[in-house]
């Protein structure tokens, strides 16, 4: 395997009473596209703010290429994509892919923003629209947009799918196909297995705050003996 882009190492988080996380561990390499599955409530979104740092850890280790990720040089290489993602109603589209690319100290650029929402199908004129007049569709395009158009080397995306209708969902799952050809790392979480066992080249599987599974979807599949992803992920957690 490859140098790693992030590294986790026993992490430990509880909100009072309740664990979020227990001795979670785990390691992506550079350039791999990696699926977190797992319900809701098992820990996922958690395991997202302490690798960004939004929240504190009572223990463990986390490195985001080689970087202690309570630095904020961690950060610098990295996008990431809220699961809620709501951008200010007042800001046109323009406005905002303007702001976060200043954000990233990069200069805004209408051709490239235009290129990347015509690969996700928001038409250009959206730019000129104010946010609260999108569609949850087209917020979370243009949400995708933002974070894929800052180049960074490292994609964090909760549910990046959300709201997206079946076309929309398959221009996004060529988009993130071009970024990992690209040699970037990408890391999503997501309810849809089929689009994990699709895109990821290995995955994993939370449940309670754990780690339950960690490899490819095909031995997955075959260390459960199922038939497919979904049948796989059903007996994973079975003991429940």
């Amino acid at each position: 395997m490859s140098a790693s882009a992030l590294r986790i190492n026993g992490l430990n988080k509880a909100y009072g009473s309740a664990v979020a996380l227990a001795g979670f561990s785990l390691e992506i390499a550079q350039g791999e596209c990696f699926g977190l599955v797992g319900e809701n409530g098992a820990g996922k979104t958690t395991l997202i703010k302490c690798i960004l740092d939004f929240c504190d850890i009572q223990a463990g280790e986390i490195s985001i290429f080689g970087t202690p990720h309570r630095q904020t040089a961690a950060r610098s290489r990295l996008a990431f994509l809220p699961e809620r993602f709501t951008p200010p109603y007042y800001l046109t589209g323009r406005d905002f892919l303007r702001y976060i690319s200043g954000l990233h100290n990069l200069a805004y650029d209408e051709t490239r923003a235009c290129a990347m929402l015509g690969s996700l199908e928001l038409d250009a004129s959206a730019l000129d629209r104010p946010a609260r007049a999108y569609s949850k569709g087209m917020t979370q395009k243009l949400g995708l947009a933002a974070c894929l158009l800052s180049g960074k080397d490292l994609y964090i995306l909760d549910e990046p799918t959300s709201g997206l209708d079946p076309k929309a969902r398959a221009l996004l799952k060529r988009e993130i196909k071009t970024q990992h050809g690209a040699g970037r790392t990408v890391l999503m979480t997501s309810h849809a297995l089929p689009d994990v066992a699709e895109m990821c080249g290995r995955m994993a599987v939370m449940h309670r705050g754990q780690l339950r599974f960690c490899g490819t979807p095909a031995d997955f599949i075959a260390q459960h003996g199922a038939s497919d992803l979904e049948q796989a992920y059903l007996d994973c957690i079975a003991d429940d």
